[in-house]
């Protein structure tokens, strides 16, 4: 991500999705340390993954979320999955990951207010 940062940012749109779950990827949220989201736009990280069929815990997912509204602030993050889950996970899977985003949301939100 710190290699395409500036390109993303540049895109005309209302809101930045990427991956922030999967191994590959978790660590990137550091780029928001050195880099200022601008006015007015909104980030949707992936806090649960399409890359493992391991259903992320609620505190797991409250803590990226957590994580990233720290850094540019709670009113800028929509919590999102890494990617779609059709074709890659069972339904049931999906449906667990998506129950994890939802109530891991309720956490952050609560501990954010």
């Amino acid at each position: 991500m710190k290699d395409f940062i500036d390109v993303m940012l540049r895109v005309k749109a209302g809101a930045y999705s990427f991956e922030g779950a999967n191994a590959r990827h978790e660590h990137e949220y550091e780029v928001w340390e050195r880099v200022k989201l601008p006015a007015g736009k909104i980030i949707i990280p992936g806090v649960v993954t399409h890359s493992t069929d391991v259903i992320e815990h609620p505190e797991l997912v409250s803590q990226r979320i957590q994580r990233f509204a720290k850094l540019v602030g709670k009113e800028n993050v929509i919590a999102g999955t890494d990617c779609g889950f059709g074709g890659r996970s069972h339904p049931q899977i999906a449906w667990a990951k998506l129950k994890a985003l939802v109530e891991g949301a309720e956490r952050a939100s609560r501990a954010l207010a």
